[in-house]
């Protein structure tokens, strides 16, 4: 399993789009400079820039890596001679995965690294009115990449199921759409304001609401932006979550490729 892991990480870091994605990270070294603009918010919008572009750029390593690896190895053949050694299926899928979330975790921490670099530059140079919570800002960096790898385990729930590679990509920004929205659509179907709503609807649409990832759970920017302490709660019950529901659609997945028949 670890030479598995060790393997697949090697080719993520000669993979020409991994290289592509963080090139964009050039972008960084402007937001200080687009932050002055804010004449009264410039560490806010510091934090916010980077932080969305942090976001951006996991979000396209999720996508190009989880809903694509699967498929390549096995357009490419090199699925069929990995599985020819006294390998199980769940081991390689599960390899597989360990190793992208991994790589995703890394690039989070030094991306994280970068912003914090950022923010701290744009701060010396405009004070801002409240003092920066340099812990919230980390952890906004920890739960966005936990929230990506929970997209990553999505995608290659995906790859299981397909043959090509538009269910697991398109499938995979479906769910990150979808799951971005499941609470607002929740809140709103249960307020007074949707009373006229009928019931089968209200149903559906918990029902959806607690079958796919609440994305929002892992949302910390506000608290980063605005320097709100974090509970232990608003802390813990994200990382439950995240430690339940993952290995949850990863071993689906698995189940799933073990009974897939190679042609």
């Amino acid at each position: 399993m670890a030479n598995l892991i060790s393997i697949n990480l090697l080719a993520i870091f000669r993979d020409k789009v991994f290289h592509g994605i963080l090139a964009i990270a050039v972008i960084f070294l402007l937001i200080p400079s687009i932050s002055s603009l804010s004449m009264r918010q410039v560490t806010e919008l510091s934090i916010t820039l980077s932080l969305s572009l942090l976001s951006v750029i996991l979000l396209l390593l999720s996508v190009s890596l989880g809903a694509t690896s699967l498929w390549k190895d096995i357009e490419r053949r090199y699925t069929y001679s990995v599985l020819s050694l006294p390998m199980e299926r769940s081991a390689y899928l599960i390899g597989k995965f360990i190793a992208i979330a991994l790589f995703l975790l890394l690039t989070a921490l030094v991306l994280g690294a970068v912003t914090c670099l950022v923010v701290w530059l744009s701060s010396g140079i405009y004070p801002p009115e409240r003092p920066i919570l340099w812990s919230a800002l980390i952890l906004c960096v920890i739960f966005s990449a936990l929230k990506y790898i929970v997209l990553i385990a999505y995608s290659f729930l995906f790859s299981t199921v397909s043959t090509s590679f538009f269910l697991p990509v398109f499938g995979t920004i479906s769910v990150f759409m979808a799951g971005n929205a499941t609470q607002q659509v929740y809140d709103y179907v249960h307020s007074p304001a949707a009373k006229a709503l009928s019931p089968l609807l209200k149903h559906a649409a918990s029902f959806f609401y607690y079958l796919l990832p609440n994305f929002s759970a892992f949302d910390l920017q506000i608290n980063a932006i605005y320097a709100i302490p974090l509970s232990l709660k608003g802390v813990a019950l994200p990382f439950i979550y995240f430690c339940i529901y993952t290995p949850l659609l990863i071993v689906v997945a698995a189940i799933i490729f073990a009974r897939r028949e190679m042609k």
